[in-house]
């Protein structure tokens, strides 16, 4: 398997001819990451983590110029009908549900949202960043109320060729869900809390992958984004899991599974 990140949480799957697009978004002006509709617009089958917007608003854009399918939870689905895309483009998940595109195979999991931190809010609120991307900010403020995540975020495992691959949609996991351990690959979404190396390590305690990609670190949609410093936690992943593998991809190319 191929795995691009394309930024923010934007993954690109491939096995093959057969491929998968998860989380795709356009980012906001002043993004360290380009990318652009040119990227996501010949992909058939879009995944979707949850509905909120650095997820999700970037899909009707999409789908006014790809002939895709859109696989997402009720309240996502229910969104993006609202904002026009046409309802029989939308398929609704649920966790257990297996889905086949071509060699590959997707089983729907129930995941669960990192929760944002008072400090991190504040920070984030009183950053000087909010005036400095003033038109951000508007339109950021504009719009969150209707993406809204709605406890329905879900992990997508990923198996093709003898290899598979957990996507988690945000940094936690759902305390009743059975996630499998020994992956091949656990991409990991690392940012969201002031303290982000804690619910790592916990991940990894519980998933004992045997590599990990970090995806959603960049600074994608300023000021509410911010590029992640991830020199910590691979010190903290040095000490407690020494020999395991951390991937910091580059936006737009490939990695390979072998």
């Amino acid at each position: 398997m191929k795995i691009t990140w394309f930024g923010c949480a934007s993954l690109l799957i491939e096995y093959g001819e057969d491929r998968i697009l998860i989380d795709p978004f356009l980012p906001l002006r002043g993004a360290e990451n380009p990318a652009f509709l040119l990227d996501y617009v010949d992909e058939d089958s879009i995944l979707i983590t949850h509905g909120h917007l650095d997820h999700l608003a970037s899909i009707p854009n999409i789908m006014d110029h790809a002939d895709a399918t859109v696989y997402c939870s009720a309240l996502p689905a229910a969104t993006l009908e609202k904002k026009k895309v046409d309802s029989d483009r939308i398929a609704i998940i649920h966790p257990g549900n297996i889905l086949h595109f071509g060699q590959i195979k997707v089983t729907v999991l129930s995941g669960k949202h990192i929760q944002y931190d008072s400090k991190l809010k504040r920070n984030t609120l009183l950053s000087p960043r909010m005036l400095r991307y003033l038109p951000n900010t508007l339109s950021l403020a504009a719009r969150q109320l209707s993406f809204k995540e709605g406890n329905e975020t879900l992990a997508y495992q990923i198996e093709a060729g003898g290899k598979k691959i957990l996507v988690l949609g945000s940094m936690n996991l759902d305390e009743n869900t059975e996630y499998p351990k020994y992956v091949d690959m656990l991409v990991l979404p690392y940012q969201g809390a002031s303290d982000l190396i804690t619910p790592a390590l916990s991940i990894l305690e519980k998933i004992e992958p045997r590599t990990v990609l970090l995806d959603h670190f960049d600074d994608a949609f300023p000021p509410v984004s911010h590029h992640i410093d991830t020199r910590p936690l691979k010190k903290a992943l040095t000490e407690h899991f020494p020999d395991l593998p951390v991937v910091k991809p580059t936006a737009g190319k490939p990695v390979t599974l072998l």
